[in-house]
């Protein structure tokens, strides 16, 4: 029995360290896009750990860890520097137009609709 733990261990093991490998090669991409990137790791609950990216041109996006473990993996393969709370200057990095008004605030206020 103890055998199929380790066996089950490994694959899993196996299986979050393809993640995070998959997850630094998307954060790499993301940073050569803008420029370079920061990022910012939170707990998200059972759904896993979002990792949120910034730019270093504003530009910004997210991926999802299934852990958090993996999450930080991903970020340290990808050589990132990671912030503990996502305020203050970094927060202010962040770069938002148009869409990002109607979208986040301005469908809820009755504001203009996406097209």
């Amino acid at each position: 029995m103890a055998e199929t733990e380790q066996v089950e261990d490994s694959k899993k093991a196996a299986k979050a360290e393809r993640r995070a490998a998959k997850l630094a090669k998307e954060i790499g991409a993301f940073a050569q896009a803008h420029g370079g990137a920061e990022g910012q790791l939170a707990y998200i609950g059972h759904e896993g750990t979002r990792i949120v990216l910034v730019g270093e041109d504003g530009g910004w996006g997210d991926l999802v860890a299934p852990t958090y473990a993996v999450a930080q993996s991903a970020v340290e393969k990808a050589g990132i520097t990671v912030h503990e709370d996502f305020d203050g200057e970094f927060a202010a990095k962040v770069e938002t137009g148009p869409y990002e008004w109607t979208r986040m605030a301005g469908i809820q206020v009755g504001g203009p609709k996406n097209k």
